[in-house]
């Protein structure tokens, strides 16, 4: 019979418990530690963490990188769907070589997700051809999420900067002006209960069309951290979740 992969959950809110309620019915993996069961300053569950083979963090920004540095020394593969620390890139990339570890990390573990953000780049691409054409966009998520604009909304106004060269920044606030048509606009709102929506659209004279993701709930997040923990198991180095694509 195939051995389980044994996860350590790093945060143990309503993604862990989506993570853990999917290996309790799983034949592939199962919880052998939960590290934040009540607040991010708790100390990890290094003693359990050191009998899993891959450690799934969703926690905060605020404690991510400390996380994966401790992680890392006892030689433990991460999965990282945490975001807001991207910034330290660089820093987590050397922690990474040093210990020989494997690392994955998304803004977004929706398989559904990754590939909306293929058809926002493919999209970009062709409508950049026709100077008539504007493109923004917007996203909504429940009044508990913590950072704002979200990691996936960044990435998606990454791969419209990439694609669509008539846009060069990104403007995430409020706009007390006339917005400048070199400038991409992706607003968000924050309330209610919606686990995540995000929508692009491309605008002109004569029509617009519009593409958008919404999620149902966390279970599509969940089902993508166990892919990429599966993924990430056997490997060094590091990687993002489109590379599983």
């Amino acid at each position: 019979m195939k051995s389980k992969i044994k996860i350590a959950l790093i945060g143990f809110g309503k993604m862990g418990h989506e993570i853990d309620a999917l290996c309790r019915d799983s034949e592939n993996f199962e919880v052998v530690s939960t590290s934040f069961k009540k607040n991010k300053d708790e100390s990890l569950d290094l003693e359990g963490i050191a009998k899993a083979d891959i450690a799934i963090d969703f926690t905060s920004k605020d404690v991510v990188l400390k996380n994966i540095e401790q992680i890392a020394k006892l030689g433990k593969n991460l999965v990282i769907g945490t975001t807001g620390w991207y910034g330290d890139m660089e820093k987590v990339k050397k922690i990474v070589e040093k210990y020989k570890i494997g690392l994955i990390y998304g803004a977004n573990f929706s398989v559904g997700a990754n590939i909306f953000l293929k058809m926002v780049a493919n999209s970009s691409k062709l409508f950049a051809k026709f100077p008539e054409y504007d493109v923004y966009g917007f996203e909504v998520h429940h009044s508990g999420k913590l950072d704002s604009p979200s990691g996936t909304a960044l990435k998606i106004a990454g791969k419209i900067l990439e694609n669509f060269p008539a846009k060069k920044s990104i403007q995430t606030e409020k706009l007390n002006r006339q917005i400048n048509p070199n400038e991409l606009h992706f607003a968000s709102v924050r309330g209610g209960r919606n686990p995540g929506f995000h929508e692009v659209v491309f605008d002109s004279n004569a029509d617009g069309i519009t593409l958008s993701h919404q999620a149902y709930g966390r279970v599509g997040f969940a089902k993508g951290s166990l892919l990429a923990a599966e993924f990430i198991k056997n490997k060094k180095g590091m990687y993002s979740f489109e590379d599983i694509l």
